[in-house]
């Protein structure tokens, strides 16, 4: 019976998930338990290497480094079937850090000499240990792709349009390959299915990222096995020529979700299921053409509710966060553009040229439910003292239109004012500058967190010329004389550390305390979303998404270079579980908010989430060594 127990508990728990049902009878035959009573050291730093992978099966540790003067550092906590010892225990090294029970803790033990033959025999198992599935599981997330606008109504649209129009390139691998190269090229070349061929290069069958999750990831199956055992022998074809409608029809009748297309006999590439939704007038292109043709804002409306669909299909198909938030954007860049022109139409040519701007998480295109209105607006500097009045006159009643048209549209004002109805965000182009100048030069903690998001701003309309005459200035200034305001960010972005992890039920601070519920936006998504907007700021980029942001930075930063896959992975993720979150919510007419309930998070969250804090926290010590030279 206990062997039973020990097999349920270890089945269920990461990296022993991996192991077949025979991999685990051997396991809870050879382990042991041992009980430590609260305020027990188990491992001690400095003292010697663990001798045993220690599974909690109950109760929490805290993980310490004892600081130069004796004081505990509190990096992580720990709870149930989560394991610890690994990297000592391996590394034959003394014990970097003392691992302390912080109540009564029961854990399961594996000697070494087991864990070793697990990681000879069970590439799953230790691929989990060295960190390598997050390099090609992670990355098999479905691509969202472009298309070129297409005519006609999105009914009509699946049986006039040619499958050729909408197929992707053919990306094929031999047979031989493996399940991990197979997953790599599936990364390199951004898709989601990939051709296996025989020794005659003829396609033999095709493998999915469905299949790396369901059928290895799941299964625990060796990446070195051959890509052929797990892939699908259905290999439906559709004519090039032939209408998106037979293609749709073939899947249905099949049950399948990908078919090539044959050109004359050859074979050109190959449709999804995925591809044909988005024909039917779930993608930005058919938002686009809807959009087009309103004259109205009440024809905006029901446009506007559709939005919410589009986010479902892309969640259910596992868009990655950075493909969902370009097409989310796009879709409401296009729907907010149509209102500016419909302010023009109503309100006539103004007296001078613009540009709209939108600022903050719309300016970082990270926002995927509208929660309120964060725009800016520059006009030209004035000639003469009539020209001002007439602008300053027309301006205040547009942008006052475009809120008014916006609440209509569901779309609430910004609390803190931050539009441009409020005539302090609508100004010509020398006050603008005079602001960001201030802002730079003579920073301060009580009022740059007012301002902190106009750096993340983006031209949505316009006379675009105009906010990049004044972007331009930005890095110069903050080159020249902005020590001070880069210190001052720096102590913003040092403001909120991350949590140290989860216990429990309850989400566990470094100094012990605890909270029921976990703000993952405040505590973990703007901590890293102002980390990255400080290193982009010192090296001048212009670039305002933190994941582009990260991609620019690492080429600056070495320090972050050696992570920016990390922090990707990390910012990835904790922005695809909020949103999934919110639109949890959002469907049981819940108001959206961050707030996470531990228990309601799987086991698999609570890990990723406690690595993305210990990462957070490693480049919050990283800024605090860069701008402030102060040692960790």
């Amino acid at each position: 019976m206990l062997t039973e127990d020990v097999i349920r508990f270890f089945g269920a728990v990461s990296p022993f998930q991996f192991l077949d049902e025979e991999q685990l009878r051997k396991v809870a035959r050879d382990v042991s338990m041992e009980f430590y009573p609260s305020n027990t050291v188990i491992l001690k730093q400095n003292g010697p290497p663990s001798d045993a992978l220690r599974i909690i099966k109950k109760g929490a540790v805290k993980v310490i480094m004892e600081g130069d003067e004796g004081e505990e550092i509190v990096t992580e906590y720990k709870g149930e079937g989560d394991n610890f010892g690994f990297l000592s225990m391996i590394g034959r090294d003394r014990q970097r850090t003392t691992v302390k029970a912080v109540e009564d803790t029961l854990c399961y033990t594996l000697k070494k000499e087991r864990v070793q033959r697990l990681l000879e025999s069970s590439p799953s198992f230790a691929e989990y240990f060295m960190a390598y599935l997050s390099r090609y599981i992670d990355r098999t997330f479905q691509e969202m792709r472009r298309r070129n606008p297409l005519n006609g109504t999105s009914d009509r649209l699946l049986f006039t349009t040619p499958v050729r129009e909408i197929a992707l390139p053919l990306i094929t691998a031999p047979a031989s390959t493996t399940i991990q190269e197979a997953a790599q090229l599936m990364v390199k070349h951004k898709i989601s299915s990939l051709v296996i061929l025989n020794e005659n290069n003829i396609p033999a069958g095709i493998v999915t990222d469905r299949d790396l999750r369901e059928k290895v990831v799941a299964k625990g199956r060796s990446v070195s096995d051959p890509v052929k055992n797990v892939s699908n022998l259905s290999l439906i074809r559709a004519e090039a020529k032939g209408s998106c409608f037979e293609a749709l029809m073939k899947m249905i009748q099949y049950n399948i979700h990908h078919v090539l297309v044959v050109d004359e006999g050859r074979l050109t590439g190959i449709v999804t299921n995925h591809d044909l939704m988005l024909l039917q007038g779930t993608s930005p292109v058919s938002f686009a053409k809807d959009i087009l043709v309103q004259e109205s804002i009440e024809g905006l409306v029901p446009l506007t509710k559709k939005i919410f669909n589009v986010i479902a299909l892309l969640l259910k198909e596992e868009t990655r966060f950075s493909n969902l938030s370009n097409i989310v954007s796009e879709i409401y860049d296009r729907l907010f553009r149509k209102v500016l022109e419909l302010a023009e139409k109503k309100l006539g040519p103004p007296p001078l040229p613009y540009c709209w701007v939108v600022i903050g998480s719309e300016g970082r295109r990270e926002q995927i439910f509208k929660s309120d209105q964060d725009n800016v607006l520059i006009y030209s500097d004035p000639s003469t003292p009539g020209e001002e009045i007439d602008a300053a006159s027309y301006f205040s009643v547009f942008a006052e239109w475009i809120r008014e048209s916006l609440l209509i549209l569901g779309i609430p004002p910004c609390k803190e004012g931050f539009m441009a109805a409020n005539p302090r965000w609508c100004q010509p182009f020398r006050v603008w500058k005079n602001l960001f100048e201030g802002w730079i030069m003579n920073p301060t903690e009580e009022e740059t967190p007012k301002f902190i998001n106009f750096f993340d701003a983006r031209p949505l309309y316009g006379k675009y010329m105009l906010f990049q005459g004044v972007k331009d200035q930005i890095g110069p200034w903050i080159n020249e004389e902005g020590d001070q305001f880069l210190r001052t960010l720096t102590m913003l972005a040092l403001r909120t550390p991350p949590p140290a992890g989860f216990v429990g039920n309850k989400v566990f601070e470094k100094d012990g305390t605890s909270a029921l519920k976990l703000d993952l936006k405040r505590r973990g998504i703007l901590p890293l979303v102002d980390l990255i907007r400080l290193f982009s700021l010192k090296h001048g980029l212009s670039e305002t998404s933190t994941l582009a942001r990260i991609a620019g930075v690492k080429i600056k930063e070495s320090e972050i270079a050696k992570i920016e896959g990390e922090l990707t992975h990390a910012f990835d993720y904790m922005m695809l579980l909020l949103i999934h979150h919110q639109y949890q919510q959002i469907r049981f007419g819940l108001r959206p908010d961050s707030m996470l309930e531990p228990n309601q998070l799987s086991s698999i969250d609570r890990k990723t989430l406690r690595e993305a804090f210990q990462l957070i926290a490693r480049v919050q010590n990283l800024a605090r060594q860069v701008f402030l030279s102060e040692p960790s």
